[in-house]
């Protein structure tokens, strides 16, 4: 994460709108080694960030929440620990993918690329975790445990940590370095689905989403809700403590709030702040994608550890 972009403020400063593509051409230079990220929304429930390249990396990300990633321009690989192999995912050009929690991930990015990745807050009980192996094996060479406040700032410091480590020096283990009983343990079960291309799945798909005014992108054994959105009315909807962002993608659709419109049209996207509340209307044939991460969700997407 990196710190966050000033956007547009709209109704109150309960919404912040931005057409994407402009975003990113006001922000481009942001987008620059090592980093290459920059957050379009990073004050509430969600984190909203954009990720360019060159960045690739050797250490491996584990967190209890989940990723949604989306390819603007060019392609990217995930390399993700599942079921005790690593397995590299290759996400295209227009092309999403949902990663779940507790599973080990390293993100490859390229030059001339650009992505769209969202995750979500950490309760404040949740530790992350910042991992190496030794060589290309699943043994732990290198870990740090830490409470997740903002990873562009602390990633930084750690990894200089790592590379000043005996165990970088060595490429072995130190012993007691290795934390005995981590606050959580990596997903062995759980297996990755395969990106798809979010234009082509929407007008396989239109006709569904119309009829039926959404449709899941992913199924409810995830913690995120992630929906594509058609023609319809959603009235007065009360966010709670949760924030909401959408993202235009096919014609048009409306957000009221406070009795103050705003008007989404293709590439724009909002970000419905948290105590909010809300009419989002939507146009014949529109779609709109739907993100929502809440944390009394995240026990769903675990049912399967528990057994």
């Amino acid at each position: 994460m990196s710190k966050e972009s000033p956007t547009k403020p709209t109704t109150q400063a309960l919404a912040m709108v931005n057409n994407n593509s402009k975003w990113l051409v006001d922000n481009k230079d942001h987008f620059k080694p090592p980093v290459c990220n920059y957050m379009m929304h990073g004050a509430g429930r969600l984190k909203v960030m954009f990720v360019g390249g060159p960045n690739i990396r050797k250490d491996f990300h584990l967190e209890e929440g989940e990723e949604f990633f989306y390819m603007v321009k060019g392609d990217m690989a995930l390399i993700v620990l599942e079921n005790g192999k690593f397995k590299n995912i290759i996400i295209k050009e227009g092309e999403v993918f949902h990663l779940p929690g507790k599973i080990p991930h390293s993100p490859q990015r390229y030059a001339d690329t650009m992505g769209l990745v969202i995750e979500r807050e950490r309760m404040k009980h949740e530790r992350d975790c910042v991992r190496y192996f030794v060589d290309d094996t699943t043994a732990t060479l290198y870990e740090e445990w830490f409470y997740c406040a903002d990873l562009g700032t602390q990633l930084g410091p750690l990894i200089k940590r790592y590379f000043a480590s005996e165990q970088h020096k060595t490429g072995r283990p130190l012993p007691g370095t290795i934390t005995e009983n981590p606050p959580f343990q990596p997903d062995a079960v759980r297996t990755t689905e395969k990106p798809f291309h979010l234009r082509k799945w929407i007008d396989k798909n239109m006709e569904k989403i119309q009829s039926e005014g959404k449709l899941r992108l992913w199924d409810t054994s995830y913690q995120s809700d992630i929906l594509a959105l058609g023609e319809g009315r959603d009235v007065d909807v009360s966010l709670g403590d949760e924030e909401t962002w959408l993202w235009q993608l096919v014609g048009t659709s409306s957000v009221e709030m406070q009795g103050q419109k705003t008007v989404l049209g293709v590439d724009d996207s909002a970000l419905l702040k948290a105590q909010s509340i809300y009419t989002h209307v939507r146009s014949c044939g529109s779609v709109c994608l739907f993100v929502q991460m809440p944390w009394a969700n995240k026990d769903r997407a675990y049912k399967h550890l528990s057994k």
